[in-house]
C-alpha cells in the first residue's frame, strides 16, 4: 500500500522536502555530514523510533531552501498550524524599496482564491475529506503569509519615510 503524504503534516512535509534535495536523501545527508542510514529513519514518518533534533530540522530546511527546493519551508509552517499559529517570510529592507506594492497586492488576491476554490471543490460532493482538509489548510496558510508579507512590506515602506 502506498502512503499518501500530507504538506500540512510536520514529518511528512520534512520527508517530502528532503527527498526533493537535488541528489536526494543521500546528498543531503552528505551536506549534512551524517550517515545516509541514519538521516533516513529520522526522516520516516513511519519510524517512531528515530525523530531529527531541531537543529537537524533546521539544517534540512536551510539547505534546501538554499538548493532551490519546492516548498522547503513547508515544514516550518506544517508544524506552525499544528500549534495554531502562522508564519510569514519578512522581505529584507532592500527588496521591499524596490518592491512594487501592487504586485504583492495580486499576490494576497490571488492565494485568497487559491482558498476559495480548494473550499469549493472539496465541498462538491458534501463532505470534506482529509486530503481535502489538508489541501484547504495548505491554502489558508499561502494566503496568511501573504497577507503578513504584504503587512510587512507596507511597514518596512513607512520606515522608509521616517
Amino acid at each position: 500500500m502506498t502512503r499518501k503524504y500530507l504538506a500540512m503534516n510536520q514529518h511528512d512535509a520534512l520527508y517530502t522536502v528532503a527527498r526533493g534535495y537535488p541528489g536526494g536523501i543521500d546528498a543531503l545527508a552528505q551536506a549534512m555530514d551524517i550517515s545516509v542510514n541514519v538521516l533516513r529513519n529520522k526522516l520516516a514518518p513511519t519510524i517512531a523510533s528515530h525523530y531529527p533534533s531541531f537543529e537537524e530540522v533546521s539544517a534540512i530546511v536551510e539547505l534546501c531552501h538554499q538548493a532551490g527546493v519546492a516548498d522547503a519551508m513547508r515544514p516550518l509552517h506544517a508544524l506552525l498550524t499544528r500549534h495554531g499559529m502562522a508564519a510569514f517570510v519578512v522581505p529584507l529592507p532592500e527588496q521591499v524599496s524596490k518592491d512594487d506594492l501592487s504586485q504583492t497586492v495580486c499576490k494576497v488576491m490571488s492565494q485568497v482564491g487559491a482558498v476559495a476554490e480548494a473550499v469549493s471543490s472539496a465541498l462538491l460532493d458534501g463532505k470534506v475529506s482529509v486530503a481535502e482538509a489538508d489541501l484547504i489548510e495548505k491554502e489558508f496558510h499561502g494566503a496568511l503569509s501573504a497577507l503578513g508579507e504584504w503587512r510587512e512590506r507596507i511597514r518596512q515602506r513607512a520606515r522608509e519615510v521616517e
